[in-house]
């Protein structure tokens, strides 16, 4: 009696232990690749339920989410002879399992390797002021690169960004110098093209003038106006004759 429940729960424990080895379950972002006697299937397993053969079939899950690759900081010297120091991060994604697991060794280490390379292949082509100002169209040239290189392994790179770009303390300073310069540049520039454009005005207000002589009259007494207004104190100005004639008082022939 005692050897026949002995044999029952040997035979429990193995049909478990076996159904453990055949039922797989994928989550809805894996697919399972399955290997039979060392052949791969045509198609992956997943998402869902399947079945497994024990000891015939292995299988090797993959990740379908995009996964976020930080590429170490590399040492780049630009094409105008700076050294800089980047670091940067691309997004991937597999969008073929079999090709992930049978082309590739480590699809992880390979996408990785790949993007240091291209990084500082990239980078050494353009000189520092490219790189600090033209950052989206070197994230699209490395994009463009690395997602080329990385298609055969079923990868589809879809977005690569350079994050931090580290310039030697003497080059920054020469840089600071260099934006301070232009800044005054500009403020000179702007102050000449006021007095040019004041200049411009200030002609064609005398030109008005010479040609009705009541203005200047207006003129002055809009300048009595102001300055009466602005100051307490009593202001003697002196008038001229010509000006009380404009306004109709004649000289007599005594004055």
């Amino acid at each position: 009696m005692d050897i026949a429940l002995i044999v029952v729960a040997v035979v429990v424990v193995l049909l478990i232990l076996l159904l453990f080895a055949t039922v797989k379950v994928a989550r809805e972002y894996e697919r399972g690749v399955i290997f039979r006697l060392g052949r791969l299937l045509p198609q992956p397993k997943g998402p869902g339920l399947f079945l497994l053969i024990p000891v015939i079939d292995r299988m090797e899950k993959v990740d379908l989410r995009t996964v976020t690759l930080n590429v170490p900081p590399q040492e780049v010297i630009t094409k105008d002879n700076v050294p800089v120091r980047v670091n940067a991060v691309a997004y991937f994604r597999i969008v073929e399992p079999k090709a992930a697991i049978v082309q590739v060794e480590n699809y992880m280490v390979a996408t990785s390797q790949i993007a240091q390379t291209t990084l500082r292949s990239v980078l050494g082509q353009h000189v520092l002021d490219e790189l600090l100002s033209e950052r989206d169209k070197i994230n699209q040239i490395l994009q463009g690169i690395i997602d080329e290189a990385t298609s055969p392994w079923g990868i589809k790179v879809s977005v690569v960004e350079v994050k931090d770009v580290e310039i030697p303390s003497d080059m920054q300073r020469a840089m600071a110098r260099q934006a301070e310069a232009e800044r005054e540049r500009r403020a000179k520039v702007i102050s000449a093209e006021g007095e040019f454009q004041a200049s411009q005005r200030l002609k064609d207000a005398a030109a008005v003038m010479s040609e009705q002589p009541i203005t200047v009259q207006l003129r002055y007494l809009q300048t009595l106006l102001e300055i009466g207004a602005t100051n307490n104190s009593t202001v003697i100005f002196p008038i001229p004759i010509e000006f009380l004639e404009t306004l109709g008082i004649h000289r007599t022939k005594d004055s």
